[in-house]
């Protein structure tokens, strides 16, 4: 499924913690050009008009992991200027954190997309230094750290 990319998108993700606080809960995604090795994204997605951005989130994790939010906590918006398979794309994002009822499983984990695809969930270090990995959206490393010490 095509995604159009010529106008700025809203989304809503979320930082979910593991028990311990040591990583947090992110989708596994498939090479582009820009990162042939694949990259992880926060879980969430679009806004949908007329919807404001804490329902979007509540929806998005129900739909890709049949879970439900405990303890929501609007952190702030991040702004992401990006390029997808030589496309750029401009994205506000909502960032929320949270855990989940039921707790995602430690290893093997899946969400589903809009489009029905399965994506791969793994747990990713809060301190994620040599890690090749990029994790977007852009530049919500440091931005994670300092907000949830």
């Amino acid at each position: 499924m095509s995604v159009d990319r010529s106008y700025i998108r809203v989304k809503a993700m979320l930082v979910i913690p593991s028990a311990d606080g040591s990583c947090h809960l992110v989708s596994v995604n498939a090479p582009t050009i820009e990162n042939p090795s694949g990259f992880h994204r926060l879980i969430g997605g679009s806004v949908e008009l007329g919807e404001p951005h804490r329902e979007a989130i509540v929806r998005e994790v129900d739909e890709e992991l049949g879970a439900r939010i405990v303890g929501l906590k609007h952190l702030g918006m991040i702004e992401n200027i990006f390029r997808f398979n030589g496309e750029v794309g401009h994205e506000i994002v909502a960032l929320y954190s949270g855990t989940l009822d039921p707790v995602p499983a430690e290893e093997g984990g899946t969400l589903t997309e809009s489009d029905g695809s399965i994506v791969p969930v793994v747990w990713r270090p809060f301190d994620d230094t040599g890690l090749a990995m990029p994790l977007y959206p852009a530049g919500v490393d440091d931005w994670i750290r300092s907000s949830l010490e």
